[in-house]
C-alpha cells in the first residue's frame, strides 16, 4: 500500500516510527507536511497539491496534526477523505477531540466516569463554580491547552477565585474540575487502536508537580489495566469515533475517570515504557480497514 504520514516534522519519534513500521511491513510510506499542501476544490474532483505535484494513488493517511494547526490540518484530512482515502483519524473526530468541552459532553452522554466539571461564560459567580466541583483544591484548565500547558492546581479557595477571575478578565475560556486526591498525581495513558488496547502506562508527576505529562518531567511505567479500566478506555475512544486514540484516565474511589481523549497521541513514551510496537499496531489496523483497488 501507499501510505502518507501527515506530519510537520519528519524527525519526530512518532513520525519516524510510523514510517519505519510501514516500510517493515512492505508498504511505501511518504511524509507530507500538511501545512504545505494546497487544497484544490472543483466539481467531483478534489485534489491535494504538494511540492510541485498532485498527490495521487494514496491508500491511507496517518494524520499527526498539532493542536496549533487543527483548522488547516483538519481541512487537509477532509480533502483526502473526499478523495476516498482511508484515514486513521477521521476529520470530524479530530475536530471534536480538540474541543475539551465538547469532548467531555460526548463522554458524559456515553455514560463514562468523569471528574466533576464546570464551564461558564465568564460568570461572576465564582464561588458557586468552585462549590460545584467540591471546593478547593480544584483544577483550572484552558480549553486550548496541551501537554499540561494552561493547567493550574488551585490549592485554596482564595487561589481558585483569583485564578478564575484572572482568566475571566483576559477573556480566556476555562473549565474547572474537581481535584482527585486519591490519584496522587498520577494518571494512566491508554493507547487504543481499533477496538483493542495495545498499550498502557502509568504516568507519575515529579515531586512538587501535579501534572503527570512526560513533557513536564513526569515518569512512566508499564501498568496492567483492570477490566473496568480497559473497558472505559475502549468506550471512550469509540464515543469519540477515534480508531487511534490516547485515552487519559484517573484512578479514583468511584472507578476510572476519563480526563481526555487524544487524537494524535505520542508514541515515544508509551513504546519505551511498555516495550510494545504501537506503530506496528497502527499499520496493521490500516491493513485491516483500508480499501485497496
Amino acid at each position: 500500500m501507499k501510505l502518507v504520514v501527515l506530519s510537520r516534522n519528519p524527525n519526530l519519534y512518532s513520525t519516524q516510527r510510523l514510517v519505519e513500521a510501514g516500510k517493515k511491513r512492505g508498504h511505501q510510506v511518504r511524509i507530507v507536511d500538511h501545512l504545505k499542501c494546497n487544497i484544490e476544490i472543483e466539481k467531483r474532483k478534489p485534489t491535494v497539491f504538494y511540492k510541485g505535484e498532485y498527490i495521487k494513488d494514496v491508500d491511507a493517511i496517518i494524520p499527526r496534526i498539532g493542536a496549533s494547526v487543527t483548522f488547516y490540518g483538519t481541512a487537509v484530512v477532509r480533502q483526502f477523505e473526499m478523495m476516498k482515502v482511508f484515514s486513521t483519524v477521521e476529520s470530524i473526530a479530530l475536530v471534536r477531540s480538540r474541543d475539551k468541552l465538547r469532548s467531555l459532553q460526548i463522554l458524559s452522554r456515553a455514560g463514562l466516569g468523569l471528574p466533576k466539571t464546570v464551564f461558564t461564560n465568564y460568570s461572576s459567580d465564582v464561588k458557586q463554580i468552585i462549590d460545584a466541583v467540591g471546593g478547593a483544591p480544584c483544577v483550572i484548565k484552558l480549553l486550548e491547552g496541551t501537554q499540561g500547558l494552561g493547567v493550574v492546581l488551585a490549592e485554596t479557595r482564595k487561589a481558585a477565585e483569583s485564578v478564575i477571575e484572572a482568566f475571566n478578565g483576559l477573556k480566556a475560556r476555562v473549565i474547572v474540575q474537581e481535584f482527585i486526591k486519591e490519584a496522587k498525581g498520577a494518571d494512566i495513558r491508554v493507547l487504543v487502536v481499533g477496538d483493542t488496547v495495545v498499550g498502557a502506562m502509568k504516568r507519575q508527576a515529579k515531586e512538587g508537580e501535579f501534572r503527570s505529562n512526560l513533557h513536564r518531567g513526569g515518569t512512566a511505567q508499564v501498568i496492567e489495566l483492570s477490566d473496568i479500566e480497559e473497558n472505559a478506555a475502549i468506550r471512550a475512544a469509540k464515543a469519540m469515533n477515534l480508531s487511534v486514540a490516547g485515552v487519559d484516565l484517573l484512578q479514583s474511589d468511584r472507578g476510572p475517570l476519563i480526563l481526555e481523549v487524544n487524537s494524535s497521541p505520542g508514541l515515544e513514551g508509551i513504546e519505551k515504557a511498555t516495550g510494545k510496537d504501537i506503530a506496528g499496531a497502527i499499520i496493521k489496523h490500516i491493513e485491516r480497514n483500508a480499501e485497496v483497488d
